[in-house]
């Protein structure tokens, strides 16, 4: 067991302990999975699975609270895998190696995976302490929510009794969530053809690094650059001036994370060798000063390289490199309805070449005004369907309408108020959650959501805050009580 065991409350710093070792990688989660089975007889608790891989827990109400209708705790058992570049790790079989850094819990190089195994460490703490009251609990954890809500999507039947949903995917501690927005990914894909390189040209590399990333929901309005922007720009700019020619273009990696990594081979004609290096120089001297507040560690380099094989025929590269110029990314539109909550959203998340004759770009669009995700959405459509590429759609989710009415929101606020003799914050959020497809399926259900604080999700970045799971426990345990 590593030093994250010691700290308190102990019973949930152990589960989560015991969570990071078993690898969980969004869409194989058959470790994790089988891992819960077996805690779950370990502990003689009644449990059950789906099809799809979904797994509730079972625990009868305490004395008293028989009568009372369930509750459900509610995490996600998969977790997004990114690393630094200088890391080896394999997160299908590695387990996550984490250390105490102040007043954080962070890993060597990697994302933690508190996004969202501190979720499933209070549901699993919650089952096994007998000292809480409480009604018959039911923790539900499902797949793949990080690359696609599939286990949300397509929940089993009769998974679920409870009337009251817990959310534990949150990661602003004072903060409950009673909305998200809904979210849909495109996807544009460029055929190509290729040609051989010319021998008299220069060749180069350009990296782009050490961005911030993090989450395209929840940090979607902080300014943090976008890798594969900055390499598209340059691309523009040589493009114009020197007669670029692109050989390879590989930038971000999931859907929902702002790509923190990105690079490029091309060349340019030898006459322009000299004028490119120093259009770069300036390029990237601008670059870090649009920069300088929100990506301090910005990392550019270009180098010299051998000659390339083959380049990508120019009517792809127009295309490729415009589109990627051209389409929206960030924040489009705030929300009028909740003060300094984004509204519209885009995300262009990652540019890959798949094997020699194509290209696949995949952004991600989010919104808490349905008519607002599909006016985005076009948007981005446009500008790839201009450019020359085949656009597809993912089936989206949909958002979770606020209520501020929730009987157990009000309870929640409550609960908080009394404990820590403050105000939470009542708020929606621009990051999806599963929330509002539980709803279509259960639209009775009641729900809150919660959780610690997190920072830097989904990038290597990512730690949580120590003193704020202590809170978070001590929040859940009296709503338990009360309800």
């Amino acid at each position: 067991m590593s030093a994250i065991t010691k700290l308190d409350p102990q019973l949930v710093w152990e589960q989560f302990d015991a969570i990071t070792r078993v690898p969980r990688p969004s869409k194989k989660e058959g470790k994790i999975h089988d891992f819960l089975v077996a805690w779950a007889k370990e502990h003689g608790f009644d449990y059950q699975t789906d099809k799809i891989g979904n797994v509730v827990i079972r625990k009868p109400a305490t004395p008293g609270y028989e009568s009372h209708p369930a509750v459900i705790l509610q995490s996600h058992m998969d977790m997004v895998c990114e690393k630094n570049s200088d890391v080896e790790f394999d997160f299908e079989n590695d387990p996550i190696r984490t250390r105490i850094d102040g007043e954080w819990v962070k890993a060597e190089g990697t994302t933690l995976g508190a996004d969202c195994g501190i979720g499933m460490a209070a549901a699993m703490a919650a089952l096994l302490d007998n000292s809480l009251q409480h009604p018959a609990l039911e923790a539900l954890f499902t797949v793949d929510e990080e690359t696609g809500l599939t286990g949300a999507f397509e929940l089993g039947e009769g998974m679920l009794t409870g009337k009251y949903l817990l959310n534990l995917d949150s990661e602003d501690e004072g903060e409950l969530f009673i909305g998200c927005a809904g979210g849909v990914d495109t996807i544009a894909t460029f055929h190509f053809t290729t040609a051989p390189a010319p021998r008299n040209y220069a060749y180069f590399r350009v990296d782009v690094g050490d961005l911030l990333g993090g989450h395209s929901g929840d940090d979607i309005d902080k300014g943090h650059a976008n890798a594969n922007k900055i390499v598209a720009r340059l691309l523009w700019e040589g493009m114009q001036s020197c007669n670029l020619r692109l050989s390879y273009f590989d930038g971000g990696n999931l859907r929902n994370a702002i790509p923190r990594e990105a690079y490029a081979i091309f060349g340019v004609p030898a006459e322009y060798k000299n004028d490119f290096v120093k259009r770069y120089n300036l390029f990237a001297a601008d670059v870090k000063q649009e920069f300088k507040h929100t990506e301090p560690n910005l990392r550019m380099a270009l180098s010299e390289m051998p000659a390339v094989d083959t380049l990508i025929d120019e009517k792809s590269q127009f295309g490729l490199i415009y589109s990627l110029v051209g389409v929206p990314n960030g924040v489009i539109a705030m929300s009028f309805a909740v003060k300094g909550l984004v509204e519209t959203s885009t995300n262009l998340a990652s540019v890959k070449f798949e094997g020699m004759d194509k290209i696949v770009v995949t952004t991600s669009q989010r919104s808490s005004v349905e008519s607002a995700k599909t006016y985005v959405l076009q948007m981005v459509e446009s500008v790839f369907t201009l450019a020359g590429a085949d656009v597809a759609h993912s089936d989206g989710y949909p958002g979770w309408a606020p209520n501020p009415d929730s009987e157990l929101l009000h309870l929640t606020v409550e609960s908080y108020r009394d404990l820590f003799h403050t105000e939470p914050k009542v708020r929606a959020i621009h990051a999806g959650l599963e929330c509002g497809l539980f709803l279509e399926k259960y639209p009775e259900l009641d729900m809150v959501s919660f959780g610690p604080t997190l920072r830097g999700v989904h990038s290597p970045d990512e730690r949580l805050e120590i003193s704020t799971v202590r809170k978070f426990w001590d929040l859940m345990v009296e709503v338990l009580k009360r309800l």
